[in-house]
């Protein structure tokens, strides 16, 4: 007889349960813990998540157990409980489906090991093999129904832990690998590899989960569907996360993902959960949204970036705080520095020290464009992308730090390359997530040394954010005292107060979110930034004028007023919009523009041009500037909106 999980799937989608530690970090536990111990240490805490997604309709529940490997433990002291973490989390999730009563299925959830596998790290196969092994014995032990792989990013390490979870048992195994934005796992390996890859290995259900949100897994699982007869399974993250006031916080709401579940459900799948920032309230309405007829699959996004580099922090735009617990760390970020003498910086003439100073301080308005830096080694497009918008009459081009912590080239590579190979003047981003107060300074010596003068100073996202959470981040200071170290090196010293022989002559800039929803919280960190030395400002991607406005009248009550860069980011499609809004970190869409998207179907592009380029003329004699994020490096859009700066008198400000 086929098992019953097997046999559910093939007569109704079986529904799973979204993220565990998304919970626990909730009600409590830093990040810093080892969730899977909270299995000896605090059972009926994790019991309680697995309750409240049973009472939200889940028919399957993943065992806390995600990073219960002797790796993964080892960093807590652990590394010989793995068996009996694992078992342990097997029986409480059993324990929570008997209290609650329903007949759901229990998956033994097994997450990467933690660490590069060889030839790439130093794990061996056979030591590989080995930790996976122990930690599926001690899942069947407690008598889990199926095991679930789950969050893989290496193909040859995905493929051990199969060999190894085969060799324990012959339960239904389920196997999931994640994906990046351009659909690649984080080693190159397509969709269409892992249903290659996994063909003669005993897996039972193939499919993705985590890393991006259901927008993007939407179009993987329609690949893999393509490749394979097996079942397919899809669990995607509530969207990108924001870091807030040292919490992580995920955009997609429970609305949000009901809707895509019906649509992964059209598109074949027949096991459909969430992953990181899900929630019971997604579940539940997960739930009801399967409960109804299906609907047409939509077409998948775009290919390529959908937003550049706009999700909040990591070489992007709105910086967040620095994480919990890094306060302790940044005695400069937290505590305010002596302001160098006056005297010292009195022969530095501002408007001398770059193109974009110098437009600043004659009121002339200036135009900046944004260049991601490529994943790769080779910047040929991003060279010939600034050579277009240099044609284009563009001022100035920022050049982004590793956007939502993914690995990129060196900003500062690029920002050099465009500087003395395009001609064009640029704005560097800067963060403070992967260096230390040491290397802070010598890459802003450094950068000043090859001629780059506009600094915009970002805290960054956590790692955890993006293509490697289990990299160290660093965090000594976040972007306010980063202002500060600029401010220091203007003044001719380091933060030691050691003299470093002639000044940099860096025009400081920084972030802000005039959307936040903590909108108080986000003017006072502006006001710091501004008190810290911060000379000008760039907005995240706006698209009412209400919004700048408000802004404006706060930074007014006390003056705080530095020169401005309207942040402003065409929508290609309705899609486009509800990715953005949904999913990615520091943009907030209004309705109206949602709906006006909505409404222009295939002329999408043009509409969402003309909705930039009117906020733009409305906004002129607001602000000294505009910085215009290109998606999918669609240059010649943004070059499309900037017409209406060289083509349009300047509005006058209003009384």
């Amino acid at each position: 007889m086929k098992h019953p999980f097997l046999a559910g799937l093939e007569s109704r989608v079986v529904l799973a349960d979204g993220a565990m530690g998304t919970l626990l970090y909730d009600r409590g536990i830093p990040f810093d813990r080892s969730f899977d111990l909270l299995n000896v240490t605090d059972p009926m805490l994790v019991q309680g998540v697995h309750r409240d997604y049973i009472r939200a309709g889940a028919e399957l529940i993943e065992t806390n157990t995600f990073g219960a490997n002797r790796f993964r433990l080892g960093a807590h002291g652990a590394a010989e409980e793995a068996r009996r973490v694992n078992r342990a989390g097997a029986q409480i999730a059993r324990n929570a489906r008997e209290e609650v009563g329903e007949a759901v299925f229990v998956a033994g959830a097994i997450g990467p090991l933690g660490k590069p596998v060889a030839p790439i790290g130093t794990i061996s196969k056979d030591e590989a093999l080995e930790a996976y092994s122990e930690q599926a014995e001690g899942l069947v032990e407690g008598g889990v129904d199926l095991v679930l792989i789950e969050t893989q990013t290496d193909l040859e390490e995905m493929k051990l832990a199969v060999q190894a979870v085969r060799g324990v048992t012959d339960l239904p195994l389920v196997a999931q690998m994640t994906f990046t934005e351009d659909g690649r796992t984080l080693y190159g390996a397509y969709p269409e590899d892992l249903v290659r890859a996994t063909q003669t290995l005993g897996v039972d259900v193939l499919g993705a989960n985590c890393s991006v949100g259901p927008q993007k897994l939407l179009e993987i699982i329609q690949r893999i569907k393509r490749r394979t007869e097996l079942p397919i399974s899809v669990m995607p993250n509530a969207g990108l996360p924001r870091f807030v006031n040292g919490r992580f916080l995920y955009l997609a709401s429970p609305d949000y993902f009901a809707g895509y579940a019906a649509q992964f459900k059209a598109a074949g799948a027949r096991l459909i959960g969430g992953c990181c920032g899900t929630t019971p309230a997604h579940i539940r309405r997960m739930r009801e949204a399967l409960a109804q007829p299906s609907i047409e699959t939509a077409e998948g996004p775009p290919s390529g970036s959908p937003a550049g580099s706009l999700a909040a922090g990591a070489g992007s735009l709105a910086a967040p705080t620095a994480p919990s617990g890094a306060a302790a760390r940044a005695p400069f970020a937290a505590a305010p520095m002596p302001a160098p003498p006056a005297e010292e910086v009195a022969d530095q003439d501002p408007a001398s020290r770059s193109l974009l100073a110098r437009k600043l301080s004659r009121s002339e308005f200036v135009v900046s464009v944004e260049v991601d830096p490529p994943r790769g080694a080779r910047p040929k497009k991003m060279i010939e992308g600034a050579q277009f918008l240099k044609r284009s009459g563009v001022d100035t081009i920022n050049v982004a730090d590793s956007p939502m912590a993914r690995v990129r080239m060196s900003s500062l590579a690029l920002a050099t390359m465009i500087t003395h190979q395009v001609g064009v003047e640029t704005i560097l981003h800067f963060t403070c997530r992967d260096r230390n107060l040491m290397g802070i300074q010598s890459d802003l010596m450094g950068a000043h040394a090859l001629g780059l003068r506009n600094i915009l100073a970002l805290t960054g996202d956590p790692p955890r954010a993006g293509d490697y959470p289990n990299a160290t981040a660093v965090f000594d200071v976040d972007s306010i005292g980063l202002i500060r170290v600029l401010k220091q090196l203007n003044a001719g010293t380091d933060l030691a107060g050691n003299s470093i022989g002639e000044p940099t002559r860096f025009l400081i800039g920084c972030a802000v979110n005039p959307a936040a929803e903590d909108f108080d919280s986000e003017i006072e960190r502006f006001r710091k930034k501004v008190e810290a030395g911060a000379e000008f400002t760039m907005t995240q991607p706006l698209y009412e004028l209400e919004t700048l406005t408000r802004f404006l009248q706060a930074i007014e009550k006390p003056k705080t007023r530095i020169p401005i860069l309207l942040g402003l980011l065409p929508l290609q499609s309705h899609r486009h919009a509800e990715f953005l809004h949904n999913e990615v970190p520091g943009i907030n869409i209004p309705d109206h523009a949602r709906e006006a998207m909505r409404s222009a179907g295939e002329k999408g592009i043009e509409v969402g041009i003309e909705m930039c380029r009117a906020l733009l003329l409305k906004a002129r004699g607001l602000v000294e500037g505009v910085y215009l994020m290109p998606s999918f490096g669609r240059y010649e859009v943004v070059a499309r909106v900037a017409e209406v700066v060289r083509s349009a008198p300047k509005a006058a400000s209003p009384a």
